[in-house]
């Protein structure tokens, strides 16, 4: 038995995480359904995130969702299972109020992150840039003041398309006071 070394106790290591925090802002507002990309703008998006959380690691990952006004959609979490799942059920409908609030969507997203942690800390917005405030800018440099990294991901093309909605049970497209069908086209200056 003394030959096997054999050991009791409890021996405690403390492990330190490399790793980031990744706040995803993104766009429900009515001009994602904008059907310019295939099969609309906000699906495409939804794709794309899909595919961004399958390779992530250890990293922390939250979903914020804006339009007329900002929402967590997705707390900060690791569990990039349940991430994919909120994923799932974004659509123009959870947000009452329609616009673009960019501005609001930063700022709440830098509220989001842990101040205890030390990680690299990233602001993803997507959007078509059909802005409605000019808060966003002011929003993106505070983020940037305190360090932390915006990046902007444009889903949309500039030639436009028209926007789909769904109206007593069918599908026609959104039109201006005018009886013209809106055609949304991407902001890339946003």
């Amino acid at each position: 038995i003394g030959v096997s070394n054999p050991q009791i106790g409890t021996k405690y290591e403390e492990v330190k995480r490399e790793g980031f925090e990744l706040m995803i802002c993104l766009d429900v507002s009515n001009s994602m359904l904008a059907e310019d990309l295939t099969p609309n703008r906000l699906e495409r998006a939804k794709q794309a995130i899909s595919r961004l959380v399958d390779r992530l690691k250890n990293d922390k990952i939250g979903v914020i969702v804006f339009a007329g006004d900002a929402y967590i959609q997705l707390p900060m979490t690791v569990d990039h299972s349940a991430a994919k799942l909120f994923l799932r059920s974004i659509n123009t409908d959870i947000v009452p109020a329609q616009g673009t609030e960019i501005g609001r969507a930063i700022e709440l997203a830098v509220s989001s992150f842990s101040s205890t942690t030390k990680a690299n800390k990233s602001i993803i917005v997507i959007t078509d840039g059909e802005n409605h405030e000019e808060e966003a800018l002011a929003a993106a440099q505070a983020a940037a003041d305190k360090g932390l990294i915006i990046y902007t991901v444009g889903v949309g093309t500039a030639e436009g398309g028209f926007i789909t909605i769904r109206q007593n049970g069918r599908e026609v497209y959104k039109r201006d006071k005018q009886g013209s069908p809106v055609r949304s086209r991407l902001n890339e200056k946003v």
